[in-house]
């Protein structure tokens, strides 16, 4: 399992690291050696950029240590598990057709920078419908989909795995305290509604439907 635990320390780093990009202190950081519009143009492509070329030395890692086979499921079972992950890549494309994909890349932020257009960009609406109703988290939902009904898990990949799911959930409870904070009482009202990752679990307090009074609606 060694294998398994040098991915598993490698990805820690790597999310730990992705996260101090996004730490107020750097981008106060940014704000102050580039200035505020280049942050509001910039920072979201060069966040991406950097979390992306990051990333490859963790899968360098895996790729040269894969480690012992933690299972190895043969055909026709494994159509099963390709059908599995096939139904992530698909969910995956879906949730990011839901949302501004540009906006999410930082494409949109650097081509109104580039042109001179104002920034900071306009707020994106509240997503809720399409799968969006199904779980709050679509994209990451349908991702660990794609990763975890491998046919083949190696113990280097099940410790890359690991590491990606645990990154996954604490950035998810940290994006939902920043929704909360942006969209205020329509996103509490929409998280009590849907299942946080896992369609038709919710791990929280349930939405009420306010009580009926019946006297005054006899009145009325």
């Amino acid at each position: 399992m060694e294998e398994c635990l040098w991915a598993l320390g490698a990805t820690v780093v790597y999310g730990a690291f992705h996260s101090l990009l996004a730490a107020l202190g750097i981008k106060a950081w940014f704000v102050g050696a580039f200035g505020r519009r280049a942050y509001e143009g910039l920072y979201r492509l060069f966040f991406n950029a950097v979390g992306t070329i990051s990333l490859l030395p963790v899968l360098i890692v895996v790729a040269a240590h894969p480690g012992g086979m933690v299972w190895h499921v043969k055909a026709p079972l494994s159509y099963g598990l390709l059908g599995l992950q096939a139904v992530g890549l698909i969910g995956a494309m879906v949730s990011l057709l839901q949302i501004d994909t540009m906006r999410l890349l930082g494409l949109s932020q650097f081509g109104a920078w580039q042109n001179g257009k104002p920034l900071p960009l306009p707020e994106e609406p509240l997503q809720t419908g399409g799968l969006y109703a199904l779980v709050r988290h679509p994209l990451y939902f349908f991702g660990l989909l794609l990763l975890w009904p491998s046919p083949i898990m190696t113990t280097g990949m099940l410790g890359l795995y690991l590491g990606m799911t645990f990154y996954v959930i604490v950035g998810s409870l940290l994006e939902e305290q920043k929704l909360a904070r942006g969209f205020g009482q329509p996103y509490v009202d929409y998280r009590a509604r849907v299942a946080w990752m896992i369609p038709y679990v919710r791990l929280g307090p349930k939405a009420t439907k306010p009580a009926i009074n019946v006297g005054e609606s006899l009145q009325e």
